[in-house]
């Protein structure tokens, strides 16, 4: 049978029930459209996730106090809960630790702060002007914080553009304008520019304030800090880094690694765990997507069952004529495999518009890659070869004179 031949008969047979036909397509258009839209929202979370996680530094890696342990059958509470770190350590990391860009320590909590009959409840990050560096932090209007206002405990804010849009009218340039934290007056230096994020992650509701004003006027303890956050020179040294800076507060807390007060982060890791997880959730979410396809291919088997069924008598005159066990495999085969590419092809362009619609409306950031669509089209095609196989191998296994005395 040439293939001009295979061709004609299998759109003659497909048209002959386009109801049928169309409603047999359906299980696989569903199915690939789903892989293809679940993949995508999957793929496009892990790349928010992992963009959200680099924008919070360069190479940055982050110490942070251990979790409190209490004693007997007390439950200790969670990591950074401790007061473990000092300005002191900050410093000796700066001094002592190869391969540093910046180094950058901070105390932060939440307070509710207060401007012109407005009030927000946001973060208060108390830093250094290194901050800037290891932060990727970039000015929109005004200055950061100086070493000058550290050294001197001036009251001077830096704030967000989420936090200028809650305490003042759309348009308002803050600037020399005045905001209250815990009753006490600090006068707007700076307002950042705007790196995204959303609830207690948003990196664009925050205040800062210098270190030293934070220790004394805010919390009242200049003794310890909640976090240092250091820049690594390169992302090949980050490694070491972490490292170095474990040895040496290991060293100063005089502790053994199994004891440690402390935990180094290394922004590296941290991509790399999200990605896991997320890549995890985009399997998960491309299996329940990839059952409709399954279900897709048992339709399509029953439908060809159904068909041999019905054209007992037409294989038979065929074989009774000269048409070999092969010519008839053929034939029932490339019906399926062309029911499936058909159905695989509506279902990808439908995919498609699904991920691209969900993007549109700002539900998610969807993004649609090229081996998620080869990888669907291409089990589309494998599904109509597996479920096509039985089939069109019944057909043509059918014994000639049987199949012509079938009525």
């Amino acid at each position: 049978m040439i293939t001009k031949d295979i061709i004609h008969e299998t759109t003659s047979s497909l048209t002959a029930n386009k109801v049928r036909t169309t409603l047999t397509m359906l299980g696989i258009v569903i199915g690939i459209s789903s892989v293809i839209t679940m993949v995508s929202i999957g793929q496009g979370a892990q790349g928010a996730i992992q963009s959200s996680i680099q924008s919070i530094g360069s190479n940055l890696i982050i110490v942070m106090p251990g979790a409190t342990r209490s004693f007997g059958y007390g439950a200790s509470t969670g990591r950074g809960s401790s007061r473990t770190l000092t300005p002191a350590d900050a410093t000796a990391i700066r001094d002592q630790v190869a391969g540093l860009n910046a180094v950058a320590p901070e105390v932060t909590s939440r307070y509710q702060i207060a401007a012109k009959g407005t009030n927000s409840n946001t973060t208060i990050t108390g830093t250094v002007p290194s901050y800037l560096t290891v932060r990727n932090i970039q000015i929109d209007t005004g200055n950061f914080i100086s070493d000058q206002d550290n050294l001197s405990r001036t009251k001077v804010a830096v704030i967000g553009p989420t936090t200028r849009d809650d305490l003042f009218a759309t348009g308002t340039d803050p600037i020399g304008m005045s905001i209250r934290i815990k009753g006490i007056e600090f006068k707007i230096i700076g307002v950042t520019k705007s790196k995204g994020g959303s609830g207690f992650s948003n990196q664009d509701d925050i205040v800062y304030v210098p270190m030293s004003s934070s220790q004394l006027f805010l919390l009242g303890d200049s003794t310890y800090v909640t976090t240092i956050s250091i820049s690594a020179t390169d992302s090949s040294q980050m490694t070491q880094v972490q490292n170095d800076t474990t040895a040496l507060l290991l060293e100063r807390h005089r502790l053994s690694a199994a004891n440690a007060d402390f935990n180094v982060l290394n922004q590296a890791d941290i991509v790399s765990a999200a990605s896991s997880v997320t890549g995890t959730f985009t399997i998960l979410l491309a299996a329940v997507a990839g059952i409709s396809l399954v279900v897709g291919g048992i339709g399509i088997m029953n439908m060809m069952l159904t068909t041999v069924t019905e054209r007992t008598r037409e294989i038979g005159l065929r074989k009774a004529i000269g048409a070999k066990e092969h010519d008839i495999n053929i034939q029932f085969l490339s019906e399926a495999v062309a029911l499936t590419v058909i159905g695989g092809a509506i279902g990808v362009i439908i995919g498609w518009l699904a991920a691209y619609a969900v993007t549109y409306f700002g539900l998610l950031q969807a993004q649609i890659s090229v081996t998620s669509v080869l990888l669907a089209f291409g089990v589309s095609a494998a599904i109509g070869i597996v479920f096509g196989y039985y089939p069109a191998r019944r057909a043509a296994k059918l014994n000639p004179i049987e199949a012509l005395r079938y009525e």
